[in-house]
């Protein structure tokens, strides 16, 4: 883990307009910054930055964050990694807390075979452009096959000579351990002797999610019986290949944007796609996919298109995986390429926009071409059409996600009209894979079915839309304001103390907030500020938990500013909020007593009507009174103030 110092160190360092600034074009307006929003096409600009709040808001499509949050969204980092290419931007030495042996060995193993896969790929791509073999073999082999000279420096492709150890040679003598040359790939032993294992190869470095190279894929020139084709990294601490899609590093922002990813087999698929001006295009490296890689996928978007070669192997490595894809809650629509083609032949062929033009027209859906498909296979044999049919029911009973409902009753009616057969039979065929995979899951877990709520359950639910409202929104917005007010001023000056006393006083030990998530924030506030610490949204807005960051941030939301305009038509001092906050913790405080007030008036009221004798009536309706005065008090206190 980083140590709190290093995290404090970067924090106090981030500049979220500069950091925001580097990936979108931000003008500004006012006292905040107005751009176009990174995470969905828009031509008027509606992402705002606050640099004073340290936030960000698009009010298009209602993304909203901190600068972490948004490395998080925008380029897909963890919170670590995020923190850490913080910490490189900012030239700040990152500390880690104290690990078991093993995981400091591992991470100490990661960092080198990083470095040592740097060091490679700047090698060999010095052979391609630098040496007469590399020039003569590789370079003038990857411009025949159509490859301009920036597409292949993007990619960082290289070559590896044919010499025995020429790359052997020259990382021992960078002093690099043999032993981790090993385990990189890059070199072998036989016989007592060092080898470099990819002699005579188009080498194409494999990019983790920061853009540090995690291994290589290897692409022979020259026609040899004896040796693989294609030859990549083998496992080891930062590559398994299992969780990787080559060419994401660079799709993953095209991705995003564009909200479908397009998969294909093979590297220079990718790369062709890409020097097109297709740039949301990945490849599985020819392998059956796996859950990690559709998961990846799903970081950017849930439409995925799969391209593949439109004969028969192509065909069936494509329907690989489907059911996977579907558990994921990705949407799967299938492209062939016809007349022997592959991606990298075919937009060669036609053209960039022509293959725009024919993946737009001719995605088909997953499972209804796989029907098609096995239909003709089957022709006029039950028995074949019968197993298709409980296939067809098990595909769509992995469609399980909550939000997909409609998606899977749409495909039920569909795939129930090509078969020709009942719709509510598919229906319960669908039904009993779906109880059977759940039996199955709560047998193994040892899951108990929780009792259903009866009618004398503690659980009021609301009897009309009102109550549910005022139940939900308006008294969650209060205690939001509360915490608002609290983040913001509470380090502000309250007679002889800091409003943070008053109100920390004030609220007690959660008696006035019901909103568990609240609740939190306040509690790590309390501990903070007793520990001596000042706290301020800002320690809130940068804190690992990102659902509590998340609130904070929309808690600290910016819905609004004052024209700069403003002072031009009129004379004398505007007050803001930072001028009137004494009034505001006021009201804020004061309605939630009221609201603590109406509760307890409430639950009175529902004691005097149990109340068996003259003195217990008699004491409720004093009771009643009280709380009638104090309310009248605070409504008389609150009309003095400035409410928002």
């Amino acid at each position: 883990m980083i140590s709190q110092n290093t995290i404090q160190q970067i924090l106090s360092r981030i500049d979220i307009t500069e950091i925001i600034g580097g990936f979108v074009k931000l003008k500004k307006r006012g006292a905040n910054y107005l751009g176009l929003c990174p995470f969905h096409n828009e031509k008027t600009p509606s992402f705002t930055v606050s640099p004073s709040k340290e936030i960000y808001k698009c009010f298009g499509c209602g993304r909203s964050g901190n600068t972490i949050s948004f490395l998080m969204e925008h380029e897909k980092y963890s919170y670590v990694e995020a923190l850490k290419w913080l910490a490189q931007k900012y030239n700040v030495e990152v500390e880690e807390t104290e690990s078991s042996p093993e995981v400091k060995a591992m991470q100490q193993a990661a960092d080198s075979l990083y470095i040592i896969n740097g060091f490679a790929q700047k090698y060999f791509a010095e052979q391609l452009f630098s040496s007469d073999e590399g020039q003569n073999i590789a370079l003038s082999y990857l411009k025949e096959r159509g490859f301009r000279e920036e597409t292949i420096k993007k990619f960082q492709l290289g070559y590896g000579l044919e010499e025995r150890d020429a790359f052997a040679k020259v990382a021992l003598a960078a002093q690099y351990n043999q032993d981790l040359l090993q385990k990189s790939g890059l070199v072998v032993v036989r016989d007592g002797r060092i080898s470099d294992n990819y002699r005579g190869r188009i080498i194409f470095p494999v990019h983790n999610q920061t853009g540090k190279i995690q291994g290589f894929g290897a692409r022979l020139i020259r026609n040899n019986d004896r040796a693989p084709k294609y030859i990549n990294t083998p496992e080891n601490e930062i590559y398994v290949k299992s969780r990787i899609l080559y060419g994401m590093y660079f799709a993953r922002q095209a991705i995003d944007k564009m909200d479908e990813c397009l998969l294909v087999e093979g590297y220079t698929d990718v790369i062709s796609l890409h020097q097109a001006g297709i740039e949301n295009v990945v490849a599985s490296g020819g392998t059956s996919l796996t859950h990690d890689q559709l998961r990846l996928i799903r970081k950017y978007t849930k439409h995925l298109t799969i391209i593949y070669d439109g004969d028969q192997a192509g065909v069936k490595a494509a329907l690989r995986g489907l059911d996977m894809a579907l558990e994921e809650g990705l949407s799967v629509k299938l492209v062939l390429i016809p007349d022997n083609d592959d991606p990298d032949s075919y937009v060669n062929k036609i053209g960039a926009s022509a293959f725009r033009e024919f993946i737009a027209t001719s995605r088909k859906d997953f499972i209804l071409f796989q029907i098609e498909l096995a239909l003709r296979d089957a022709g006029a044999d039950s028995n074949k059409k019968a197993i298709l049919v409980n296939q067809i029911a098990e595909t769509i009973s992995k469609i399980n996600k909550a939000e997909d409902f409609t998606l899977q009753q749409d495909y039920i009616r569909k795939s129930a009209e090509l078969l020709k057969i009942d719709e509510a039979g598919l229906l319960g065929l669908v039904n009993k894979f779906i109880r059977d995979r759940v039996g199955k899951f709560e047998t193994k877990a040892g899951m108990v079915e929780p009792s259903a709520s009866g009618p004398d359950s503690e659980q009021a639910i609301p009897e009309n839309e009102d109550e549910l409202f005022n139940l939900l929104f308006r008294d969650e917005m209060q205690e939001r304001a509360i915490i608002r007010s609290l983040l913001e001023f509470g380090m502000k000056p309250w007679e002889e103390r800091k409003v943070a006393d008053y109100m920390l006083e004030e609220l007690g030990d959660h008696e006035m907030i019901d909103n568990t998530d609240l609740n939190k924030i306040l509690d790590i506030y309390k501990n903070w500020y007793g520990q001596g610490f000042e706290p301020t949204a800002k320690n809130f807005l940068y804190q690992e938990d990102q659902h509590l960051s998340t609130m904070v941030v929309s808690i600290m939301d910016f819905p609004y500013e004052l024209s700069p305009n403003w002072k031009e038509h009129y004379e004398g001092k505007i007050l803001t909020r930072e001028d009137l906050y004494k009034e505001e913790v006021i009201s804020t405080i004061s309605y939630l007593k009221l609201r603590k007030i109406k509760r307890l008036m409430e639950m009175n009221q529902k004691d005097l009507e149990k109340s068996h004798t003259p003195e217990e009536q008699v004491m409720y309706i004093e009771t009643h009174k009280h709380l009638k005065n104090m309310e009248k008090e605070l409504l008389a206190q609150v009309g003095t103030v400035i409410v928002k």
